[in-house]
């Protein structure tokens, strides 16, 4: 199951940890952006996106993942030390993993955005709050 992922973050050492994950996993890492521009020239080549929300140019991440999702049709996650930052969340996305996750929480999210990309059955991983389904439903499930 091959796949293209896209990291969009502008601390160069998060993003090659995030790199290697993502080659580690049997995917294949596009580039990384550290900000709106360079995350833009890159989607049409991305399949699964990991997006910070602080980047280079300022709170562009909410942004750059809604569009990758609407436009492009990416399947995106958002890794953010400030998960409060997206409220109940933005339409289209997957859901938000809090930062510093765990190389396993990383890789979880990442198998996980990957099947849902490629409309595979897919388990959420317990670190990654989702934001397409209702809290209810999120609880009992």
């Amino acid at each position: 199951m091959s796949c293209r992922v896209l990291i969009v973050e502008d601390e160069i050492f998060v993003a090659t940890d995030l790199e290697f994950l993502v080659e580690d996993l049997g995917f294949e890492p596009i580039g990384i952006a550290a900000d709106q521009s360079s995350a833009l020239q890159l989607a049409e080549n991305a399949d699964v996106a990991l997006v910070d929300l602080n980047l280079r140019d300022g709170p562009t991440g909410i942004g750059i993942g809604r569009e990758l999702a609407e436009r492009h049709g990416v399947s995106v996650i958002y890794l953010t030390a400030n998960p409060a930052q997206l409220g109940s969340g933005v339409e289209g996305t997957l859901g938000v993993l809090a930062k510093p996750a765990s190389e396993s929480a990383l890789k979880q999210a990442i198998t996980f955005a990957v099947q849902c990309h490629n409309h595979q059955p897919a388990e959420p991983p317990p670190a990654l709050q989702r934001f397409d389904v209702r809290p209810e439903i999120q609880a009992a499930g």
